[in-house]
């Protein structure tokens, strides 16, 4: 991800709202969620919501598919594995081992773990390798 890109993602995440939705995404990835079930969760209407949806889908934050009359919209994580990877590239200027306590706390958070480390029963990891932002660094 370049900075330009890094600008938008930030942008359209500065609107309370779209940081709602987007949370609420990234909770129900990678199947997504109708978007009258995302308005009725987060109690907005639909027509105020569909620009929100429009913000977060041209900075690429969520993707949508139409199903005969229903949409439904899901978090890209692609997206914000590229927004993690930008943001910590440079992590503790390239030194890797200064930068363990991030690294484990993003660890835990993308795969749903406690702090021992262990997935909860059901739980995923939503990326094969959560540990594994800046690694890249350590060679």
């Amino acid at each position: 991800m370049d900075q330009a890109t890094a600008i938008a993602v930030f942008g359209a995440l500065a609107h309370p709202t779209r940081l709602a939705v987007f949370r609420l995404l990234v909770q129900h990835a990678p199947e997504g969620m109708p978007a009258l079930t995302i308005g009725d969760r987060i109690g907005v209407i639909p027509s105020t919501l569909s620009g929100h949806f429009t913000v977060l889908r041209r900075a690429g934050l969520v993707t949508s598919t139409r199903h005969k009359r229903e949409v439904r919209y899901a978090a890209n994580m692609a997206s914000i594995a590229g927004l993690i990877d930008f943001v910590l590239s440079d992590c503790c200027g390239g030194r890797v081992e200064n930068c363990d306590n991030i690294l484990s706390m993003l660890g835990r958070s993308m795969c749903n773990t406690d702090l021992t480390g262990a997935l909860p029963r059901g739980a995923r990891c939503l990326t094969s390798q959560p540990a594994a932002i800046g690694k890249r660094r350590a060679t």
